[in-house]
């Protein structure tokens, strides 16, 4: 299992839009992908979990990946997070 800190970046946060993102990159992976925000755990696999979060800008999670894949489910999910889910001008 891997663990990294992730940071909602863009200005509007996990609304649906990146959501969406954020599942259909952990999807692409055959690993548990589980994201961690004010105490709740959650599959990042599942749209509304990720959406129930409601993490805003500036939101600390933590990733937790564990399967044959995680570095790369990861790295990918890292690479996301920082790019804004391509909401940054």
């Amino acid at each position: 299992m891997s663990e990294s800190a992730l940071r909602v970046v863009n200005p509007l946060g996990l609304h649906a839009r990146p959501a969406a993102k954020v599942v259909e990159c952990a999807n692409r992976f055959s690993s548990d992908i589980t994201l961690l925000f004010n105490g709740k755990e959650i599959d990042a696999k599942s749209i509304m979990s990720v959406l129930m979060l409601a993490a805003g800008q500036g939101s600390d999670l933590v990733l937790r990946v564990s399967g044959e894949d995680e570095v790369a489910a990861r790295e990918a999910m890292e690479i996301l997070f920082s790019s804004g889910f391509g909401e940054l001008e």
